[in-house]
């Protein structure tokens, strides 16, 4: 996805903001969402990244990535408090939820939706896989290759699976 040329400076600081960031804190996946993001909060029109600091953008960008992947969920391999996320870039935690808020509604990002989840945690999250079939919500994976194929072609599933059991 290209950055338009009046927004590649902006680009360029959130970027070096970003990657060290998720190289230290976090994972590649990470970081590839990020920056993904990062690329369609320049591409608004006009983009929310000309007004307000870039650290503050950043950290707001993590949050909302990492709480979209369950981050401060205990449970998961890797996991982060909401001051783990902040204190790296000197703010606090609710300076960066309220722009992690922000971030969630410009790019509509949602545990439901594969283009904001963690490569990683596809296979795993029920809410890409569920499906209206026949007026009953169904996990799609279960459903026969030609409705899956169907689903994929719509976007309601991220892609074809083998179903479970065979």
């Amino acid at each position: 996805m290209a950055v338009p040329k009046a927004m590649q400076t902006t680009y360029d600081i959130i970027k070096s903001i970003l990657e060290p960031y998720c190289d230290e804190q976090l994972n590649s996946e990470y970081k590839e969402l990020c920056l993904h993001a990062l690329e369609k909060l320049c591409r608004k029109r006009p983009s929310p990244l000309l007004y307000g600091r870039a650290y503050i953008w950043a950290a707001g960008i993590v949050y909302a990535i990492g709480q979209n992947n369950f981050i401060f969920d205990q449970s998961r391999h890797l996991h982060k408090s909401a001051d783990e996320l902040s204190e790296p870039f000197g703010l606090a935690k609710t300076t960066v939820s309220s722009k992690a808020a922000e971030v969630r509604k410009l790019l509509k990002i949602s545990q439901s939706n594969p283009e904001w989840t963690l490569p990683s945690d596809v296979e795993n999250n029920p809410l890409l896989w569920m499906v209206n079939f026949n007026g009953m919500c169904v996990d799609a994976r279960m459903l026969p290759p030609e409705i899956q194929t169907i689903c994929a072609e719509r976007g309601l599933i991220p892609h074809v699976t083998q179903p479970k059991g065979k």
